[in-house]
C-alpha cells in the first residue's frame, strides 16, 4: 500500500455571505479532506466559520449528483450527456421558435460568488434573448436606497470601525452572519469604543453591546426618523455638510414634521428617552453604522435605509474616518470586468421579472408564456416567497432544467437534472460586494464524482448545440483576463492573485472622503433626483410596513403575530443542511408574552399559519425576542420540516428591487 499523497493549497470561499474567507485546504490523494482558514489573509485572519468548513463535506458527500438525470413517468433516469445537452437544446431552440427567446426564463441567485458565474448572462445574449430575474430577495431594497442617496452602495475598510467613538449595528446579526466584523468589535470594544446594537431580536451579538435598543419589527425607519427629529430639536446637525454637500434637505424636514416624538414612540416600541440617548450618541462623532439586510425586507424597506442613511448624513458622519453607513460595498464587484463577461454590448431580446414575483409572473405570463425555466446557484422552490405559488409555477412550465449537486426541492419537481462541480472542482475568482474588498483566487483541487461538470462547461457546450460556440472560444485563463481587463491596467494582476492566493481591490478605504457623490447632483440626496427620472417619489417617505403594521386592524386581529424568518446559523441558506445532521422538523422561536398568551412550553408541537399556507415544529420559548415575535430560520427543504416561505408574501418593497418576506402576520396554535 503507497503512502498518502498530502498537499494543502491557498483557496476561497464561495458562499453568498458578508466575509469572503480565504482557506487552507488539506487534499488527500486528489480528495478535499480539510478546510481550514488561511491565517495570512489581512481581514479573515484564519477565521472561518462551520458553512466554511462544511464545505469539505458538501464536495464529498455520497448524496452528490454524478450523472445527468431525465424525469420519464414520475421517475429519475440516468442519461449521457449527450442526450442531455441534445434535448435541453432542442427544448429551447423549440420554445424560441414557437414563442421567441423570452419564452425561456433563467432562474438563478447567488449561490456562488465566483466571477466566471456572471457568463451565464452571455449564454442567453448569444441566445437573442430570455426572461430574466432581476432585485433581490435578500438585500435589493437597500442598494436601490443607497443608490438614491449617495449614487452608490459602498463601504468603509472593515479597519476604519477602529477610528470611530461609537459603533451602532442596526439590524445585523454580526455573530452569527459577519463573523469576522464580530472580530473587529472586540477590538473596537478593547480600545473603549462603544457598541449599541439595535434589533427585535437580543442576539448574540446584543449580548456584548454597552447598549440593546428593542425596536418593532418593519419600524426601523421610524426610529431612524425620531433620532433625526431629537438631533435637529437639540441643534446638534451638521449644519455646514448639510448646506454644502447635500440636496433637497427640506423635503425630509417637512416629512419629520408630519410625524410626532409620540407617535414614533408608540410605532417603535422605543421610548422618547431612548431617542434622545441615540440622537446623543450619534452627535458623538465619529459614529459608523452597519445596517442588517433584515429590516428592508419590509413593503417600506428602501425607505427604511434612505432614513439610516439620513441620520448618517445630518448628524454629519458620512465621509470621514470612522464614521460612514455601512450596507453594501459594491465597489468590489465593480472593480472587475463583468459587462464583458456577460457580453452586455450585444442586444437582445429581454423580459424581466423580479425574484420576488417570478412564480406569479409563470402562472400569469402569456405573451409569451413561460415554456423553458433554466435554474442554476438557486434553489427556487425552498427559497422564493410563498413557496406554494411557486412550486405550482414551476409545475405549470413545460421544461424546467436544474444545474445543482444535490437533489433540492427545485430539482425534485425538474425535468432534467445536471450535476454541476463543488468550489473546489474548479477554477475561479471570488469576492463579495458585502464587506471587505479583498478577491480571493480558488484554484481546482481535485476531481469532480462522476460526470459532474463546471456552469461553464455546460453553457459552453449548450451554446456549441444551438450555433453560437464562438461566443465561448475561450480558455479559462482567457475568461479571466477577460474579466479583469480593467483591473489590470491599474496594475493589478492574475499572476499575483494566484500566487498569494488573494490580493486587494484598488477600492477607496473611507467613501465619499471628497464629498462628491454618484447621484445626478454631484451631492448627498435627500430628495432622488433618480428617483423623480424614474417616475417615482424622490423624497424619504415615512411608511408603515404591509402586514407587520397595525394599519390593517382586520388581519392584525386574525394573525396577532409578527413572523421573521432569519438566516440558519450553521446552514448557507439552504445549502449544509444535509450536511449538519439537521431535525426533520422546525424550530419555532416564540417571545415570552406568546408563550405566556398560549400556556406553550418548551419542545410542545404547534402549527403557524396564515392564508398563503402552514407549517408545524417544535417550540423554543426565546426571551430575545420582541413582543408578539416569532422567529423561523429559513432553508429548510421537505425533509427538513419544510421551508417557512410556505408563510412569506412575494410582494415587492417600495424600490422594487427587494423582498418583503419580513413583512408576514401569523397565528399559531398548539398542533
Amino acid at each position: 500500500m503507497g503512502k498518502e499523497i498530502i498537499t494543502q493549497h491557498i483557496s476561497a470561499c464561495p458562499l453568498n455571505c458578508w466575509d469572503a474567507c480565504s482557506f487552507k485546504v488539506t487534499v488527500v490523494d486528489g480528495k478535499v479532506s480539510k478546510v481550514e482558514g488561511n491565517k495570512e489573509h489581512p481581514v479573515t485572519e484564519g477565521k472561518i466559520c462551520g458553512r466554511g468548513r462544511m464545505l469539505a463535506e458538501r464536495t464529498n458527500h455520497q448524496e452528490r449528483l454524478t450523472v445527468p438525470l431525465k424525469k420519464v413517468n414520475e421517475s429519475w433516469e440516468e442519461i449521457t450527456w449527450e442526450q442531455a445537452l441534445q434535448e435541453i437544446a432542442g427544448k429551447l431552440d423549440h420554445a424560441k421558435e414557437l414563442f421567441g427567446p423570452t419564452s425561456v426564463l433563467h432562474s438563478h441567485d447567488y449561490s456562488n460568488n465566483g466571477l466566471l458565474k456572471n457568463i451565464d448572462e452571455r449564454f442567453f445574449r448569444a441566445f437573442g434573448g430570455w426572461t430574466k430575474v432581476e432585485g433581490s430577495l435578500c438585500w435589493g431594497a437597500g442598494i436601490e436606497a443607497q443608490v438614491r442617496d449617495f449614487g452608490n452602495s459602498l463601504a468603509h475598510a472593515p479597519e476604519d470601525i477602529l477610528n470611530s467613538r461609537h459603533v451602532v449595528v442596526w439590524g445585523r446579526n454580526v455573530a452569527r452572519t459577519n463573523m469576522h466584523l464580530l472580530g473587529y468589535l472586540k477590538k473596537a470594544k478593547k480600545k473603549g469604543i462603544k457598541l449599541t446594537v439595535i434589533d427585535p431580536y437580543r442576539n448574540q451579538t446584543a449580548e456584548m453591546a454597552d447598549h440593546f435598543v428593542s425596536v418593532r419589527p418593519g419600524s426601523d425607519g421610524f426610529l431612524a426618523a425620531g433620532i433625526i427629529k431629537a438631533v435637529l430639536k437639540s441643534g446638534r446637525e451638521d449644519y455646514t455638510f448639510i448646506k454644502e454637500a447635500t440636496y433637497g434637505f427640506e423635503t425630509l424636514k417637512k416629512e419629520l414634521d408630519s410625524v410626532s416624538l409620540e407617535f414614533i414612540q408608540r410605532t417603535t416600541g422605543v421610548s422618547i428617552e431612548e431617542i434622545n440617548r441615540l440622537a446623543e450618541i450619534y452627535t458623538e462623532r465619529p459614529v459608523t453604522t452597519y445596517a442588517g439586510l433584515g429590516m428592508q425586507r419590509y413593503k417600506n424597506g428602501g425607505n427604511t435605509i434612505r432614513l439610516i442613511d439620513a441620520l448618517g448624513a445630518i448628524s454629519g458622519n458620512i465621509g470621514i474616518p470612522g464614521g460612514g453607513v455601512n450596507y453594501g460595498n459594491l465597489a468590489a464587484g465593480q472593480s472587475f470586468n463583468t459587462a464583458e463577461l456577460a457580453l452586455r454590448s450585444k442586444e437582445a431580446e429581454i423580459r424581466t421579472f423580479t425574484r420576488m414575483n417570478q412564480a406569479e409572473k409563470i402562472l400569469t405570463a402569456t405573451e409569451p408564456p413561460v415554456e423553458v425555466i433554466v435554474v442554476s446557484r438557486s434553489n427556487p422552490l425552498t427559497q422564493l416567497p410563498n413557496t406554494n405559488l411557486a412550486e405550482k409555477a414551476f409545475k405549470k412550465a413545460g421544461t424546467v432544467v436544474v444545474m445543482d449537486q444535490y437533489m433540492t426541492d427545485t430539482a425534485e419537481e425538474a425535468d432534467y437534472v445536471l450535476p454541476v462541480t463543488s468550489v473546489f472542482e474548479e477554477e475561479d475568482i471570488y469576492y463579495a460586494s458585502m464587506y471587505h474588498s479583498y478577491a480571493n483566487y480558488g484554484p481546482k483541487l481535485s476531481e469532480p464524482p462522476g460526470q459532474a461538470k463546471s456552469d461553464l462547461w455546460i453553457w459552453t457546450q449548450l451554446a456549441e448545440k444551438l450555433g453560437f460556440g464562438e461566443y465561448f472560444n475561450y480558455s479559462l485563463s482567457e475568461w479571466l483576463s477577460i474579466g479583469t481587463e480593467s483591473l489590470r491596467k491599474k496594475g493589478w494582476s492574475v499572476e499575483k492573485l494566484k500566487e498569494q492566493g488573494f490580493l486587494k481591490l484598488p477600492v477607496k478605504e473611507i467613501p465619499w472622503s471628497s464629498l462628491k457623490f454618484q447621484t445626478p447632483t454631484g451631492k448627498y440626496e435627500f430628495y432622488s433626483k433618480r428617483a423623480e427620472s424614474m417616475k417615482e417619489e424622490g423624497a424619504v417617505q415615512l411608511l408603515h410596513p404591509s402586514e407587520a403594521g397595525d394599519t390593517d386592524k382586520e388581519l392584525a386581529e386574525k394573525y396577532p403575530y409578527l413572523l421573521l424568518s432569519l438566516h440558519p446559523l450553521r446552514s448557507n441558506h439552504s445549502q449544509h443542511y444535509l450536511h449538519i445532521n439537521a431535525r426533520d422538523y422546525n424550530v419555532i422561536e416564540v417571545s415570552s408574552d406568546i408563550a405566556e398568551n398560549i400556556d406553550l412550553k418548551n419542545d410542545d408541537n404547534v402549527r403557524v399559519w396564515n392564508e398563503r399556507g402552514e407549517i408545524t415544529g417544535k417550540v423554543k420559548i426565546q426571551p430575545g425576542l420582541h413582543s408578539s415575535t416569532l422567529n423561523i430560520d429559513e432553508g429548510r427543504g421537505k425533509r427538513f420540516g419544510g421551508s417557512v416561505n410556505v408563510l412569506t408574501p412575494h410582494g415587492e418593497s417600495d424600490m422594487g428591487q427587494g423582498s418583503i418576506l419580513y413583512d408576514c402576520r401569523v397565528s399559531i396554535e398548539k398542533a
